[in-house]
């Protein structure tokens, strides 16, 4: 008695199986959705392996291959692995068709919160090509390096501007953005995010409030240690009502950041 053997759920079926039965819409839908995402990647050895992951699921899901495995046990699982490995490739396919466009949103914002701590007409260089990196991990503003971006005016720097934070605000990490002159005088301070109270610390925002704008002109020179500090203090800087740990914690960070500034100025000024 001969033997029969049974389908492997995951062989290839031949190149040469006719389509037939319900199964022809799902091909249908199959082909045009995935080609076209495969298409949109960019990278070309992705491309390839998408494509014959494709080539491979058309083959597995024709009709007369499906027949074959419908009485096996294996069936159910092999169907399930199979639409789970169409959605890893979908997922993976619009992740690299988006990342572009993503990578490009997130360049224009930097460069929107460039402009509002540099103003656009003391450089006429490219900032966000134009970086240094320096050491920053002793002063507690989140980041063992950080990235300063360069501005520069026929060829000399004439303001730096970095991100920083404070770590330890009234509901978590404060990101801001601060740009500073090459004397070492702030040109403007932005909070990025935060998650302080509405109605309350948010007033760090400049949309909310313009206390952020007070540091514009403020230096290590024109104002003491003492004086880098809310009111309540002892120090220059409003606080807020109901609201101190925000705005106190903002001051230090940003006081802070005029410390690694001045660490690295001659290093960050040289053209």
């Amino acid at each position: 008695m001969g033997v029969t053997a049974k389908a492997n759920p995951w062989k290839y079926p031949s190149r040469n199986s006719g389509l037939m039965g319900g199964h022809q819409q799902a091909h249908r839908n199959f082909n045009l959705i995935l080609p076209d995402t495969i298409m949109n990647a960019d990278n070309e050895t992705l491309k390839a392996k998408a494509a014959s992951i494709w080539d491979w699921l058309k083959r597995w899901l024709e009709p007369t291959h499906l027949a074959a495995l419908r009485p096996q046990l294996t069936f159910q699982t092999g169907v399930l692995a199979g639409f789970a490995l169409l959605a890893s490739v979908l997922l993976g396919m619009t992740n690299c068709s988006t990342e572009g466009a993503i990578q490009q949103r997130l360049a224009e914002d930097l460069q929107h919160s460039l402009a509002e701590v540099v103003p656009p007409e003391m450089h006429d260089n490219d900032m966000l090509q134009d970086i240094r990196t320096i050491p920053s991990a002793g002063y507690n503003i989140a980041a063992d390096n950080t990235t300063v971006y360069i501005a520069k005016k026929a060829g000399q720097v004439t303001a730096v501007c970095f991100k920083l934070t404070a770590p330890d605000g009234y509901s978590g990490a404060i990101n801001m953005i601060m740009g500073i002159d090459r004397n070492g005088s702030l040109l403007g301070v932005r909070v990025l995010s935060h998650k302080e109270t509405p109605g309350l610390g948010d007033k760090i925002e400049v949309a909310k409030s313009d206390w952020i704008l007070n540091f514009v002109g403020r230096s290590l020179e024109n104002l003491t240690p003492a004086q880098w500090a809310v009111k309540k203090d002892g120090g220059v800087f409003d606080q807020f009502a109901g609201a101190t740990i925000t705005p106190r914690k903002s001051v230090q960070a940003i006081y802070r950041g005029l410390q690694l500034f001045k660490a690295h100025q001659a290093e960050l000024l040289q053209d």
